[in-house]
């Protein structure tokens, strides 16, 4: 007597194949977040190797911290992450003020994908090497909170300037936005810029690149992840607006997480 082979039915290949589709709808989400996820906690780890390097180079130079760009009106080629030849090549980091206080080796790239452009000789002010952060330049790696700005960039700020370290950002995730044609790129810039530059608005530079949140390193040392403040305004003369490309603040539009008080 011949047995017959039992076969799977057209419906019941059917129900398989959409609970495998379900599976897939719920997985695959998650399996992006928690990706997401450890890149944040790798770029956490980054800014917090930055505020300990200028926290450490704070003590051994009698409070004073790293500077931000002590010739930026003039050469414009010092920067705290590195020295250029000149104003088309890209900063070396073995030459950075912090060099002897990064953890093996110089700025620590954010794992977060941007599309950075590199070495772009039409972009005076690219910032290649500070790995997408930015430092308070402002209020931390400089004076010019004192303003006459070309020569308080050369004078640093003392740690025991600054009145709640814990309130006061020192490192964030930055970038800047450019457009070219009709098709917008960042490039990476090295400075996390307060609200207000004088009575206007500075171009905003904290990117939210983390679903949505950027991660800031305060003076205390400790690392948090804030959502941006809704506001928009266009920057730079391309008219981008800010919103559009994730670049703001967090917190109130105004300097007080920025400055010394």
């Amino acid at each position: 007597m011949i047995m017959s082979k039992k076969a799977f039915t057209l419906v019941e290949l059917l129900v398989v194949m959409a609970v495998i589709a379900l599976l897939l709808g719920i997985l695959i989400p998650a399996l992006g977040a928690a990706r997401s996820q450890g890149k944040t906690i790798v770029c956490k780890n980054n800014l917090r190797q930055l505020v300990l390097a200028n926290s450490g180079y704070a003590v051994e130079n009698d409070g004073c911290y790293v500077l931000a760009a002590s010739d930026i009106w003039t050469t414009n080629n010092q920067r705290w992450h590195g020295v250029r030849e000149d104003n088309y090549s890209p900063f070396d980091w073995h030459k950075s003020p912090l060099v002897s206080y990064f953890s093996g080796g110089g700025v620590k790239e954010c794992p977060q994908m941007v599309n950075f452009r590199k070495g772009e000789p039409s972009d005076f002010d690219y910032e290649d090497g500070c790995g997408g952060y930015g430092y308070n330049m402002t209020y931390i790696g400089s004076r010019i909170w004192e303003r006459n700005a070309a020569e308080n960039c050369k004078r640093p700020t003392k740690n025991t300037e600054i009145a709640v370290s814990g309130q006061t950002v020192m490192f964030a995730d930055c970038a800047m936005a450019r457009k070219d044609g009709g098709s917008i790129y960042f490039i990476e810039y090295s400075f996390a810029e307060p609200p207000f530059n004088g009575l206007d608005y500075a171009w905003p530079s904290i990117h939210f690149r983390h679903r949505g949140k950027a991660n800031v390193g305060w003076a205390d040392g400790h690392i948090s992840s804030e959502k941006m403040t809704k506001f928009s305004m266009l920057i730079d003369n391309s008219r981008i607006n800010s919103a559009d490309v994730m670049l703001g603040w967090f917190g109130p539009i105004d300097n007080s997480l920025f400055d010394l008080k």
